[in-house]
């Protein structure tokens, strides 16, 4: 349910929970779009020393995307969990698994991103300063400016930041590249999520509120990361499928099987094929499509397996994870033992004090087919 506005005739109620800003919106905006596929968003403010912020979106029971913003990320970052209820409300009672220092709230995912490009310039490349995404090239295509950049190992660069100081002119102005900055601000349950936004100091600003919800439990999808057959791999191999695909299949052999089949293979007089080492197949009405990689740093900068592995997944959920495919530098797949599906987008995000930058990263997790058929089967018993 929405948090109705207290009343704002009670001195001291709207003490900042939060006071955030960044002088470039793009790549802030680029780490929300990534899980842009539900407009429902819980927003978790935490007081860890290094995270900030993190952007959570679910879908169907069977999809949690979550967006880690760290707190380098911005210009400012000021939160004090102790603001978190208006000054005359009694505490809430805590739960055993809630986190006291945490602060959570819904917001309207798209609207706030609708807000942050209000100028235009947030739905510019957020690679401007950084690594242009490769493409997918077949073995016979020739690489277009990507020489020197073979393994996919992009880095953005530093891209040199002023040093910290007070007022609107250090966070609006300066410099003759167009951006968005933002002022972010959040006083706490019954208040709205307030953005301040400009393009350079003596233009035009814009106030933006944004009204915040209770939040509601989101999915629980645990993940045992020590059970898993995990792989960082060219992030362009989705871009090839065919968009009408209704399943794609994850289908992977330990390394050493697959060089004892290629073996007896060879003795026999032909090279068996019967155990991929990792092998990509989308299928659908109209057909089917396999996409297999080799053992080599060139494809798979690492790769473990531990047994035979294949499992299915809807191509519907795993299609959300485009865009976060376009702004990362690299991708983590990984297969719990029971089959749920993670994947993990590294995206360089340039550090707003001190120069160079830093990686953040978007997380999926997937349900299997299997799973999903299940649940929706029970429901309707």
């Amino acid at each position: 349910m929405s948090q109705p506005a207290p009343s704002q005739s009670q001195p001291g109620e709207a003490i900042p929970v939060l006071t955030a800003s960044v002088r470039d919106v793009r790549f802030f905006a680029a780490l929300l779009k990534g899980i842009n596929f539900s407009n429902r968003a819980s927003v978790t403010l935490t007081a860890d020393t290094a995270m900030g912020m993190i952007v959570t979106v679910e879908e169907s029971h069977c999809l949690l995307a979550t967006s880690y913003i760290y707190r380098d990320h911005f210009d400012e970052w000021s939160y004090s969990p102790n603001h978190s209820r208006p000054v005359n409300s009694q505490p809430a009672q805590q739960t055993p698994d809630r986190d006291s220092d945490s602060t959570t709230f819904e917001i309207p995912l798209t609207t706030f991103i609708e807000c942050l490009g209000i100028f235009g310039t947030a739905n510019m490349s957020s690679h401007t300063n950084g690594p242009k995404p490769k493409k997918w090239r077949r073995e016979d295509e020739v690489s277009d400016g990507e020489r020197g950049d073979a393994k996919g190992k992009g880095r953005a660069s530093s891209g040199n930041r002023a040093s910290a100081t007070h007022g609107l002119e250090h966070f609006f102005g300066g410099g003759n590249e167009k951006r968005t900055s933002m002022r972010l601000s959040y006083a706490g349950p019954g208040y709205p999520l307030t953005l301040l936004l400009a393009e350079d100091s003596s233009g035009p600003t814009t106030t933006c509120e944004i009204t915040t919800f209770d939040p509601e439990p989101n999915l629980e999808l645990s993940f045992d990361g020590d059970q898993t057959s995990s792989s960082s791999w060219l992030r362009d191999a989705l871009s090839e499928l065919d968009p009408s695909c209704e399943k794609i299949t994850f289908i992977s052999n330990p390394a050493a099987d697959v060089a004892r089949g290629q073996r007896r293979g060879s003795v026999g007089g032909a090279a068996s094929t019967s155990k991929p080492l990792f092998r990509i197949k989308a299928s659908g009405d109209f057909g089917s499509t396999e996409m297999d990689y080799l053992n080599d740093r060139e494809v798979l900068e690492t790769f473990e397996c531990s047994r035979p592995v294949s499992v299915s997944y809807r191509f519907a959920h795993i299609v959300h994870t485009i865009r976060a495919l376009q702004s990362s530098t690299k991708t983590s797949l990984r297969i719990e033992a029971e089959g749920l599906l993670s994947l993990q987008f590294l995206v360089s995000v340039p550090k707003a004090r001190g120069g160079g930058s830093s990686d953040s990263f978007i997380e999926f997790r997937v349900q299997l087919m299997g799973t999903f058929r299940e649940l929706v089967e029970g429901s309707l018993r």
